[in-house]
């Protein structure tokens, strides 16, 4: 299983695992090395798509089957140095089971350094969500989607605070190196500098902000900005987003925001959450299928969210004005939770790619034998602008997990 080394007594929940930060005690390197921590997951997936769009039958093309092997180690090396990698593997089949690809990747290599309460991250890492909401590191099925190359400072001097600053030179799907400012290949990457405060009772306050140089090749600058408040109140919780994303060289500026609230009565769980995103040409996302909503899932709350992008919606570019909304349920049995989701965008504007979509999900979670069992039926239908824009997607998936 995988333990808190030393070594990311501060990197483990911010610069490692994306998880939840907790300012650490000062500690003293040590000469003396540590044993090496190892981890896996072991996961294999199947999802059935019927899509109308590509005429499909469920076991078609756009179906498939999803083998995959994650394994990480990180290791103390004394003095304050260590050291993390982790490698990735998928087998791929389609929807008739025959071999469609097969993928072996690097998907962490980086050295560590810790001295009192300050850490330093150098190399390719996965990047967490809540600190770095324009452009993170998700996983399907264990193995990660996106790394990526940098350095990562993380400091935890001041009380109850979190501060993060990091250059980031490429984004690393798979073995690849993309540059971010692609078409001029240059080095000037993206800088982004973080907080994360939890001095306030219940409550945690984060803010991002980010600047890119020569945007996509481009000679014009990126911006973005990113804060959110999460609270408890009572029986209830509580949280407010805002979202600010200015590339100069595509055109204008897109603005988010969006709110929650959700609670719990006895094994019911509810979370409702709508917000609202201009018609701006920027990606919410840095990188990512449908900018941001497929393969890299939106930060942006109010998302129907998912890692297959023709069931995701809500923050694409679309060219219009959004209202988006989704209403989160989960009911706890004993062998497991009953999940489901209901999502709706409405799109305004003359230059929407569609009028509104509403998606469903409908899910059943347990676990057998230590392994973390999934199978649920997502549905989502696309009225467009016209009848040619129509569209019904249904997936059923069933997928299991094993963490070692």
């Amino acid at each position: 299983m995988k333990k808190t080394l030393l070594l990311s007594v501060v990197a483990s929940g911010i610069i490692y695992a994306g998880g939840d930060i907790a300012p650490a005690q000062p500690v003293q390197p040590q000469a003396a090395p540590a044993a090496c921590d190892f981890w896996g997951t072991i996961a294999t997936r199947y999802d059935a798509i019927k899509d109308d769009a590509s005429v499909n039958k469920w076991t078609d093309k756009d179906s498939a089957e999803v083998s995959a092997l994650a394994m990480g180690v990180e290791k103390e090396l004394g003095y304050g140095f260590g050291f993390g990698a982790e490698l990735g593997a998928f087998y791929n089949l389609d929807g008739k089971f025959n071999k469609k690809s097969e993928t072996a990747e690097l998907s962490q290599a980086y050295i560590t350094y810790k001295a009192g309460n300050t850490a330093i991250k150098a190399g390719r890492q996965a990047l967490p969500q809540n600190l770095s909401p324009w452009a993170w590191s998700d996983r399907t099925a264990g193995v990660l989607d996106l790394a990526y190359n940098g350095i990562v400072v993380v400091n935890t001097d001041l009380p109850d605070t979190v501060l993060v600053g990091a250059w980031i030179a490429s984004v690393a799907p798979n073995n690849t190196n993309v540059k971010i400012d692609t078409a001029n290949g240059t080095d000037k990457g993206l800088y982004a500098l973080a907080a994360e405060y939890k001095g306030i009772a219940n409550t945690t306050i984060d803010a991002t902000a980010y600047y890119v140089p020569k945007f996509l090749g481009t000679d014009d600058n990126a911006y973005s900005f990113w804060a959110s408040v999460q609270t408890k109140v009572s029986n209830f919780d509580l949280g407010l987003q805002a979202a600010y994303v200015k590339a100069d060289g595509l055109g204008d500026e897109t603005y988010a925001v969006a709110g929650y609230v959700g609670t719990t009565y006895e094994n019911l769980e509810a979370k409702l959450s709508v917000g609202y995103i201009n018609d701006g040409d920027a990606y919410l996302n840095l990188t990512g299928a449908a900018q941001g909503v497929g393969s890299v899932s939106s930060s942006f709350w109010a998302t129907f969210g998912d890692d297959t992008p023709s069931v995701a919606f809500g923050g694409e570019i679309n060219g219009g004005k959004q209202t988006v909304a989704k209403l989160d349920l989960g009911y706890k049995l004993p062998y497991g939770k009953l999940l489901a989701t209901v999502g709706y965008d409405n799109s305004t504007g003359s230059g929407r790619n569609f009028d509104n979509k509403i998606g469903a999900k409908v899910g059943y979670e347990f676990n057998v034998k230590g392994v973390d069992a999934l199978v649920e039926y997502t549905y989502v239908k696309t009225n467009g602008v016209t009848s040619a824009g129509d569209r019904k997607v249904q997936r059923v998936r069933v997928q299991g997990v094993y963490k070692f």
